[in-house]
């Protein structure tokens, strides 16, 4: 390090945040000098598609949804594990093939503990 001390080495660091942070308070603080502010009811009014509001957007949704929606963000994450394992199968061999034989099963424990509560429906 050639007898230089620790924290001089992290200024540049420190220098380079804070340019960030200062640029980034500017141009926010510029932009608020110079737009228009011109508001109106119109313009203030909550955007949703373009679509006028009709009812409260906060309304219950049943359990049922999000245990479909934790289930589909499991099984994409199944894929992610799933392509880079079947690519390198081969040199992985026995442990690979048991290791994957785990995972799946404790896949297929969660899916059928959703099929036993009701939140999934095959009928």
């Amino acid at each position: 390090m050639g007898g230089e001390t620790t924290p001089l080495n992290y200024l540049p660091i420190l220098i380079f945040i804070g340019i960030a942070v200062v640029f980034g308070m500017a141009s926010l603080l510029l932009g608020k000098l110079v737009r228009p502010s011109r508001p109106y009811r119109a313009k203030l009014n909550p955007y949703e598609s373009g679509s006028p509001l009709f009812s409260d957007a906060r309304i219950q949704f049943p359990i049922r949804y999000y245990i479909i929606a934790m289930l589909f963000v499991i099984f994409d994450i199944e894929v992610i594990f799933i392509i880079p394992w079947a690519v390198r199968f081969q040199s992985l061999g026995f442990l690979g093939l048991a290791e994957m034989l785990v995972f799946i099963a404790i896949l297929l424990v969660g899916l059928w503990y959703a099929w036993k509560k009701g939140a999934l429906e095959w009928d």
